[in-house]
């Protein structure tokens, strides 16, 4: 079974993940998949690239939770809070290299739809990304 299985095509992700490797690895699988990928290395960064974009621009938000400048948890409070249509219903995935109990109740209590755990699983991934998509 193609894991993709066109589940992510057309989908308009804002990655935000500040290792390097990891980001382009990601970034590769989602375009391979036909999605539109727009990176952002820290929270700080995606918050700004979220409130710049026209409200609907992203589809889904794959938000690393441990970073520099603004941790991901962080971040999605302040896009959660943003006066804008689609703050507070854009999917928000955690990408966590902590998968306890805690972490995953913490990014609950942020406002993230789901956690996933780091090294991620990309079929899980496209499961979750599909079906947040609504």
């Amino acid at each position: 079974e193609d894991i993709s299985s066109g589940s992510v095509a057309g989908m308009r992700v804002l990655l935000v993940e500040d290792n390097e490797i990891n980001c382009e690895i990601v970034e590769y699988i989602l375009r391979e998949a036909g999605a539109q990928v727009v990176t952002a290395n820290d929270g700080k960064a995606a918050v700004d690239t979220f409130a710049s974009a026209e409200p609907g621009a992203f589809d889904c938000i794959l938000m690393d939770l441990m970073m520099p400048v603004m941790s991901g948890y962080e971040a999605t409070r302040v896009i959660r809070g943003l006066n804008r249509a689609d703050a507070g219903t854009v999917p928000i995935i955690a990408l966590s290299a902590n998968a306890f109990e805690e972490d995953i109740v913490m990014a609950k209590d942020a406002g993230m739809n789901e956690h996933l755990a780091k090294p991620v699983d990309m079929r899980k991934m496209f499961q979750a990304m599909s079906r947040l998509k609504g």
